[in-house]
């Protein structure tokens, strides 16, 4: 898993490329965790997502929870259709932003 962070102002955007299953889940979650308070909105971009095992899917709801009593917004971008198809199958197209 790779990870590049941008900022724009106060709107943090987070390119996830190759894969986030029950090893990298943990990085992830903290690379998310260690940027909160920096930001008012947050995008993660799966452009270049392969796959993401249910541990990824975890963190996203884990920072869903975190984000949406804050009033920050969260939203998940460039989806494949593979990633899509986990998020539906999972439910999480129904909780979770995305575009």
């Amino acid at each position: 898993m790779n990870i590049e962070k941008n900022y724009d102002g106060k709107d943090l955007t987070i390119l996830v490329e190759n894969q986030i299953d029950t090893v990298t889940a943990p990085d992830f979650e903290n690379e998310i965790n260690d940027e909160m308070g920096k930001f008012d909105s947050l995008v993660l971009d799966f452009k270049n997502l392969e796959y993401i095992s249910s541990a990824g899917l975890r963190v996203l709801i884990a920072t869903q929870k975190k984000l949406k009593p804050q009033g920050i917004a969260f939203s998940i971008i460039n989806t494949s259709d593979s990633i899509k198809e986990i998020l539906s199958v999972s439910g999480l197209d129904n909780i979770l932003n995305i575009q």
